[in-house]
């Protein structure tokens, strides 16, 4: 498969368990707040099938050489890392905002070169592991997401220099 589609995105959604809480309640993943997010991942996934910006939106699975969604590829070069960055800017413009996958793509590129640098380390097999679990996420062109922190201690107002 390699570059999925919304259709296929929205399906595995809709089998998913509730398991969103907003405002304390158990919400249906499919509400009219998720519509916007939603519109989002249907232009990412549509123009990566759009011949148009196949050049940037997709990329050669370095596991095993079919085409895929760029934003489940391990990045290989300086020209995968521009094309990256070109897909990114592309997506946002057209979107007017954020694409919604880049964090997700660079988590699965740190953990690609982590798992390898343990392995070499300590002689684990992590990276074979997490090159399984990227081919299933390359396949099925799966949305992959990662969160990010900004811890800055305490914000209690007793804390805080004069």
């Amino acid at each position: 498969m390699g570059v999925g589609t919304y259709d296929a995105y929205i399906e595995r959604m809709k089998q998913m368990k509730p398991n969103i809480y907003l405002n304390g309640e158990c919400v249906d993943r499919m509400g009219p707040w998720n519509e916007a997010g939603f519109w989002v991942m249907k232009q990412c996934y549509d123009m990566a099938n759009d011949p148009a910006y196949a050049d940037v939106c997709t990329a050669k699975s370095h596991l095993t050489g079919e085409t895929i969604n760029r934003c489940t590829h391990i990045h290989q070069s300086q020209e995968d890392l521009l094309n990256k960055q070109l897909m990114t800017r592309l997506v946002c413009h057209h979107v007017g905002g954020c694409m919604q996958r880049c964090m997700g793509t660079d988590a699965l590129n740190a953990i690609a070169v982590v798992s390898y640098d343990c392995d070499q380390a300590t002689g684990t097999n992590y990276h074979e592991r997490f090159n399984k679990y990227l081919e299933y996420c390359q396949a099925n062109d799966l949305i992959c997401n990662c969160a990010q922190t900004d811890v800055k201690g305490s914000r209690n107002s007793k804390y805080k220099r004069a």
